[in-house]
């Protein structure tokens, strides 16, 4: 049966990190003024109430990772810093043109890329030069990515000092076969390095990223690198499913055979024998493909019934409004969405014309921002439901004859007016979500858009 089921629901699926899905955004009904109309009016109604958050991309590194999805430069110059630094900072100061009040800031997240990448002077005149324009929230966090091999105490003392209290590093596998084919050999040693040490800082959540399904990956490589990470006890931990998207990123994602990646039921018994370790371990499973120990806030959010979810991935505290800077980054107005450009030079042109660096978005209509409302939910609690006019959709018939499959197969619980995940269908959470999703249901995708669900 287990088996069967991962037949069947081993499909292409979204990740889900914003509703509308990108391939599914109305280009053709979007305009610049439309972002700013939007931005505006979300603005209005969250800075003084919750305070907005700002994603900030740092996109350079200096080696290339072949599982890495993100939009990257590879370089070891790091002359490219500070002009890019500088160019953040005039996308931050067109932005605060249109402010109607100093911003409160509750949330920052620098990603990448590799932030790490950037030398502290650089990192603190970024930080400094955010709050020229802006102030902090009281229950502000910040947190950033950063790399075991490049990240120095002084990374993480200066970034403590500028008011970051959670990080994340990318620790992927222990296994150095698994290394050398994902181009990301790094020693335990080096994590542990860095972990110590922003535990000694006083960093208040450490996390560690792990990823299963990656090439040559064995289940006694999950074992031990889960073993390994026990060690080093962080806060939260990302576990999660590697997409294999070469479609997409070109040559960086085939440094490997397609026949090396663990498929189907081999990679589901890895994330089996994961998880299980890691509940054993007392982490608790938070949201999709999430885990944290119960001193986190990220496990007291899901408790309370706030957490939240957007293209920052997990948060624990919820804005309406997400300001994206850098290239390549997505702006959330909760109304729209805005990706800036993904071409350096396009990105630095436009700054130069005094302009915010936007090439494409999606303007959510009442539909949308429904279902979105459902999807989130789904993704942050494990249930939803639809019992009153601000969640009700006219096409739950619909969505109810494949829920109605997916409750045979004991993935979920279909109640009065909602739908409650099982701890068998966690696991199918982005399953669950896809019968919801009404622009996919109305245009499948001709070509390949998606990583497998499984």
């Amino acid at each position: 049966m287990k088996n069967s089921l991962i037949q069947k629901y081993n499909v292409p699926g979204p990740r889900y990190t914003s509703y509308p899905t990108v391939p599914y955004w109305n280009e053709a009904e979007f305009s610049y003024e439309d972002w700013v109309s939007s931005f505006k009016k979300s603005f209005i109604e969250s800075n003084s109430a919750e305070g907005i958050s700002l994603y900030i991309h740092l996109p350079f590194c200096e080696s290339l990772c072949t599982f890495c999805g993100c939009t990257k430069r590879i370089t070891k110059n790091h002359s490219v810093e500070s002009p890019y630094i500088q160019a953040i900072l005039k996308e931050w100061r067109l932005y605060s043109q249109l402010f109607d009040e100093k911003p409160i800031i509750k949330e920052i997240h620098l990603g990448g890329g590799t932030p790490t990448f950037f030398s502290t002077k650089n990192l603190e005149d970024l930080i400094n030069g955010i709050f020229a324009y802006a102030n902090k929230a009281e229950n502000y966090e910040f947190s950033f990515e950063g790399h075991p091999n490049n990240t120095t105490h002084a990374h993480l003392q200066k970034l403590y000092d500028l008011g970051f209290r959670r990080v994340s590093f990318g620790v992927q596998d222990y296994s150095e076969k698994v290394q050398k084919a994902i181009h990301r050999e790094q020693a335990f040693h080096n994590v542990a390095k860095v972990t110590f040490w922003a535990r000694a800082i006083g960093y208040t959540s450490i996390g560690h990223d792990i990823i299963f399904g990656l090439p040559f990956q064995k289940i006694e490589d999950v074992v031990d690198t889960i073993e390994k990470t026990k060690s080093l006890q962080p806060d939260r931990l990302a576990f999660y499913s590697y997409a294999h998207v070469p479609w997409i990123k070109g040559n960086g994602q085939r440094g490997f055979k397609d026949e090396d990646i663990p498929k189907d039921n081999e990679k589901r018994i890895l994330y089996q024998v994961g998880k299980e370790l890691l509940l054993k371990n007392g982490y608790h499973e938070i949201g999709m493909d999430h885990f944290a120990l119960k001193t986190d806030s990220l496990y007291q959010s899901f408790k309370n019934g706030k957490l939240h979810r957007n293209f920052m991935g997990y948060s624990s505290s919820k804005t309406k409004l997400m300001i994206g800077l850098g290239v390549s980054s997505i702006s959330d107005s909760w109304y729209s969405f805005a990706q800036n450009e993904k071409s350096l030079t396009d990105y630095y042109q436009l700054l130069e014309w005094d302009k915010l660096p936007i090439f494409r978005g999606h303007l959510l209509t009442d539909e949308d921002i429904i279902i979105r409302k459902h999807i989130l939910n789904l993704m942050c609690q494990f249930e939803t439901s639809w019992d009153n006019s601000s969640t009700h959709f006219k096409e739950i018939p619909r969505v109810l004859e494949q829920l109605r499959e997916m409750e045979n197969d004991a993935i979920l619980i279909i109640k009065e007016n909602g739908v409650q995940v099982t701890d068998k269908g966690k696991a199918y959470v982005r399953n669950i979500c896809m019968a919801f999703d009404l622009h996919l249901k109305r245009k499948a995708p001709e070509t390949a858009l998606f990583s497998m669900t499984v």
